[in-house]
């Protein structure tokens, strides 16, 4: 048993999807269970749905809702003509919604209308593998993964959900060697979708390898496999062929996108191996990732940008430590906000965070009551893990350093231009 994800890049067009049922083709005799994420920019384009809605602009919503049907329904079409509308209940499901008035909060409504990406791709890739004799059994996995009702985080139930898994998925590999099912979605114990966080498909993907035992775990990506930096943003990025959990944990934490930050400890508990491999180049070995230490390793490098820095100010010269930080840290969690570096001075506390506008305005007011709240947006926070002083000149050449942090290990500074 094998565990594949293939993330929105590898079927954002008829020709990629194509190719990833070539590779599928190609482990022909092999039992492989398969997590696809939203087609292309498909995610994005159903967050703006529902903040349409969300504004009460209905008209809008259903306008935008409108183009993501006719982009999928052509994408069905052309991959298999005779194709009935095996969509329209997805789409329905959303509709339905955008007919009535928010009355709960945004993380609800964004979740029951941006899960429906990952239905709708895997619908139409299962639908499509059918009908060229790759046969496949389609699975909603909201009928699977039982969550708890945080919505947009939500933490899985992992007893209900084996138990789910044990009873429904393994059983279909009696009859058929693929699955499909969705990544990065899940239902509470009443049924309401729930998403696991933002590119939680891979988080996905290895809770199925931890529960099926799986003999590894691949990520096929647009890249030959996980490299030191961005190579959008740095085109000389270096592949690294080896990689710990430990190593890729610390990367994923400090926000490298190549792997979920969730996605390691489910594989870790049960010594599957990681894969990391490029469905443009099927041939390449990619990256391995397990359990053994790998040495001089070079400079990782990891970017994120639309940061916002936070200064809470002591409002009476008082320290800021105990009870102060510990309402601040309470207001975190009831935000479900998490600074991603923080330092503490005698009378001021200094956070940056993703600008996540409505939770930064929320956190700022509610703030204000304890401290002087004072905010700095258009700032990019850099990690550097293995750094050394030469690659740290040179990320940081021509910029202002407002807060910097350094262990034996790991180097972080905000940065904004001059």
């Amino acid at each position: 048993m094998k565990v594949f994800k293939f993330g929105g890049a590898s079927i954002n067009s008829i020709e990629r999807i194509q190719n990833v049922a070539r590779i599928i083709q190609s482990f022909s005799g092999e039992k492989l269970l398969i997590i696809i994420s939203a087609m292309g920019k498909t995610t994005n384009g159903l967050e703006k749905v529902a903040e349409a809605f969300f504004a009460g602009d209905k008209e809008m919503a259903l306008q935008l809702f409108h183009q993501i049907k006719e982009e999928h329904v052509k994408v069905l079409a052309q991959l298999n003509p005779a194709a009935t509308n095996i969509l329209s209940d997805l789409f329905t499901e959303v509709e339905w919604l955008l007919h009535d008035k928010p009355l709960r909060e945004y993380d609800y409504y964004y979740d029951q209308i941006v899960c429906c990406g990952e239905l709708l791709s895997t619908a139409i890739v299962s639908n499509y593998l059918n009908s060229i004799a790759v046969t496949n059994s389609w699975v909603d996995v909201r009928d699977i993964f039982r969550t708890d009702d945080n919505f947009r985080e939500a933490g899985i139930d992992w007893q209900f959900t084996e138990q789910k898994v044990q009873q429904d998925i393994v059983p279909l590999f009696e009859n058929t060697d693929i699955v499909i099912t969705q990544g990065f979605v899940g239902a509470t114990d009443e049924n309401e979708s729930t998403t696991l966080g933002r590119e939680g498909s891979d988080y996905t993907a290895a809770i199925f390898a931890n529960m099926l035992n799986a003999e590894s775990q691949t990520i096929w990506k647009d890249v030959e496999g996980v490299m030191n930096a961005d190579p959008k943003l740095f085109p000389d990025a270096q592949f690294i062929a080896a990689l710990s959990y430990t190593e890729v944990i610390e990367m994923a934490y400090y926000g490298a996108q190549v792997i979920h930050p969730k996605t390691i400890k489910p594989l870790q508990n049960k010594s599957i191996p990681l894969h990391v491999r490029c469905f443009l180049k099927p041939a390449l070995p990619g990256t391995i990732i397990g359990n053994e230490p790998v040495r001089n390793l070079p400079p990782i490098i990891v970017l994120k940008s639309n940061q916002v820095l936070m200064q809470f100010n002591s409002k009476d010269f008082s320290f800021v430590e105990d009870m102060l930080v510990s309402k601040l840290h309470g207001l975190f969690v009831e935000i479900k906000i998490r600074p991603n570096l923080s330092q503490n001075g005698a009378i001021s506390l200094y956070c940056s965070f993703d600008n996540w506008p409505e939770k930064i305005e929320k956190l700022a007011l509610a703030a204000s009551e304890l401290f002087d709240v004072q905010v700095e947006k258009d700032i990019v926070l850099l990690t550097v893990r293995h750094y050394t002083d030469a690659v740290v000149a040179e990320l940081t050449a021509n910029k202002t350093e407002l807060l910097s942090q350094r262990t034996r290990e790991t180097l972080q500074v905000l940065l904004k231009d001059k």
